[in-house]
């Protein structure tokens, strides 16, 4: 009966959000007037301020970076790989055009690996790497705008989301670079080689693009990777995420495999071996670029099934032994059915993208696996399940494995406002035409977990099965709104993510607080959204 009563309330709830979007939900007008009239005063996305959306991908902004339990002071300033050329050589293979830098604050995204690398071995005994997919500093001042309804800053840090704000332990700010080795590869993912690389030009010229995330680029199209005559590489989530997890640059699309295509561990795997307990939160597929990163290898990043066997400790036809898995794995991709994937490779199975039904019940302890399973149910609430299935997961001591979304992969989008009901978008494919909202039923949204609830749910699970882990967390939806060039998801999905921060800190000051802790929140690139007259985000 309770979970009638939570459907029922569910469409009651979407109706009342549908009724205020249309009576009040100026943001989400923003966005519908700004897609409609292609010119808005607010901003653009793309180097032509004339029309709002010229680009739909990702960009060679720097990137903001925030700690916690730790500062950045052994990566950045003097110490930034930027300043050393032979430092760079050793990272790029190669020392890029105009990329050395005797005055360099920035530093790199292989130095988040390092960064977590140094906490752990200073003692830390809980290490949390918080990524929000595709959100630079432009998407970060937005959001804050939004939270506080005032044009608080226009550099620097900033104010107005939590994890600007929260000063419950040591905290510090920088920013890095994502560029990546080398833009593309070919391979072959039966074999799993690298059969050929573009040419190399990774890199990044503060005198183009700036020495800071919010400097006006001197060539307004240096991010996008177009600039003439000195264009450096734009990263993929795949390439970046690898350098965050291994230390690592490498070709876009690449998991933990270097240019080579020779597989490299991540932390995870290292910290695996110690003792530590290892999780993955996302609010994408399970298996896409940024949490297959924390622990796959792969020569490609669209191998989704064997990536998600890699996860749960599965075999794959290319590995003699399977990876142990990791402890903790929980996200999108339920419902995403296909019947073929010639990017797969020759071992697809039809039936879910992501990981096939005998995957899924190979791995569930109920039939001899290893994981505690629960997948979006009907008229199930998605957080009570994800709950009792965690207390489940303790009280057996098995690991945890979580499927939920809808049926475009991810959780639901949720908007400025804190309702679920997106409005039109941006074509990722041609940004001349437009892509129709998604429409959520009251079901999508109740029988889902939000990431607040993933995160809080993974940090009980982890911590019972080890005083010592490492958690990563992902606000993948920022990224999809980004590409999409929806302002309203994109604020949406930052807030989403600062809430699951919240709840990660709530977690850390009610069991034992920071003195063994280290978490890191950052963005794995950006993209290329430009903010005119920010402060006319303000609401009447």
């Amino acid at each position: 009966m309770r979970n009638i009563v939570v459907v029922v309330l569910a469409v009651l709830l979407a109706g009342l959000g549908s009724g205020n979007a249309l009576a009040g939900d100026y943001f989400r007008e923003l966005q519908r007037k700004a897609v409609e009239t292609r010119q808005v005063e607010w901003g653009y996305w793309g180097a032509d301020p004339q029309t709002y959306s010229t680009w739909t991908s990702h960009s060679n902004r720097l990137i903001p970076a925030y700690s916690f339990g730790m500062d950045l002071k052994s990566v950045s300033g003097e110490n930034s790989v930027y300043r050393h050329p032979e430092a760079l050589k050793k990272l790029y293979g190669r020392v890029p055009d105009e990329t050395a830098n005797p005055d360099a604050l920035h530093f790199d995204q292989t130095d988040i690996y390092r960064l977590q690398k140094q906490a752990v071995a200073g003692g830390a005994k809980r290490v949390i790497l918080f990524i929000f997919d595709g959100m630079d500093w432009p998407t970060t001042q937005a959001a804050a705008i939004y939270k506080r309804q005032e044009l608080a800053y226009e550099s620097g840090r900033g104010t107005g989301l939590h994890f600007q704000d929260y000063d419950g332990t040591t905290t510090d700010f920088g920013w890095f670079v994502s560029s990546p080795w080398v833009d593309s590869a070919k391979v072959d993912v039966n074999a799993q080689s690298v059969t050929s690389l573009g040419k190399p030009a990774g890199g990044y010229s503060t005198r183009i693009g700036g020495a800071t995330p919010w400097a006006t680029p001197l060539d307004p199209k240096y991010p996008i990777g177009k600039s003439s005559p000195l264009a450096h590489d734009v990263t993929d989530s795949a390439s970046s995420a690898t350098s965050m997890t291994s230390g690592i640059k490498t070709y876009n699309a690449a998991i933990n495999v270097d240019v080579k295509g020779n597989r490299v561990e991540t932390i995870a795997h290292q910290l695996q071996r110690d003792g530590f307990s290892i999780g993955v939160v996302t609010s994408v597929p399970i298996s896409h670029a940024t949490p297959a990163a924390a622990y796959a290898q792969n020569v490609t990043r669209n191998d989704y099934q064997d990536l998600s066997r890699d996860l749960v400790g599965l075999k794959t036809d290319y590995r003699s032994e399977a990876l142990s898995g990791v402890d903790v794995l929980l996200g999108a991709g339920w419902g995403v059915d296909k019947s073929s994937d010639g990017s797969q490779g020759s071992n697809y199975v039809a039936g879910n993208r992501y990981l096939p039904k005998e995957d899924r019940e190979a791995i569930d302890q109920r039939n001899g696996g290893k994981y505690e399973v629960v997948e979006r149910s009907f008229g199930v609430n998605g957080g009570d399940a994800l709950h009792a299935a965690a207390k489940r997961a303790i009280d057996g001591k098995h690991r945890l494995f979580g499927f939920f979304g809808v049926g475009t992969g991810h959780l639901p989008f949720r908007t400025a406002d804190g309702n679920y009901d997106p409005t039109v978008s941006v074509n990722t494919s041609d940004p001349m035409k437009n892509s129709a909202a998604e429409n959520y039923s009251a079901g999508d949204v109740a029988e889902n977990p939000n990431l607040a609830e993933m995160t809080t749910v993974a940090l009980d699970v982890l911590s019972s099965r080890s005083n010592r882990f490492w958690l990563m967390v992902e606000a993948g939806d920022v990224d999809w709104a980004n590409h999409s060039n929806n302002i309203d998801n994109s604020v949406g999905a930052v807030i989403s993510g600062d809430d699951a921060f919240r709840a990660a800190t709530n977690w850390i000051e009610a069991h034992g607080g920071w003195q063994d802790t280290v978490l890191i929140l950052t963005a794995d690139h950006g993209h290329d959204l430009n903010l005119s007259r920010p402060e006319a985000l303000i609401g009447d």
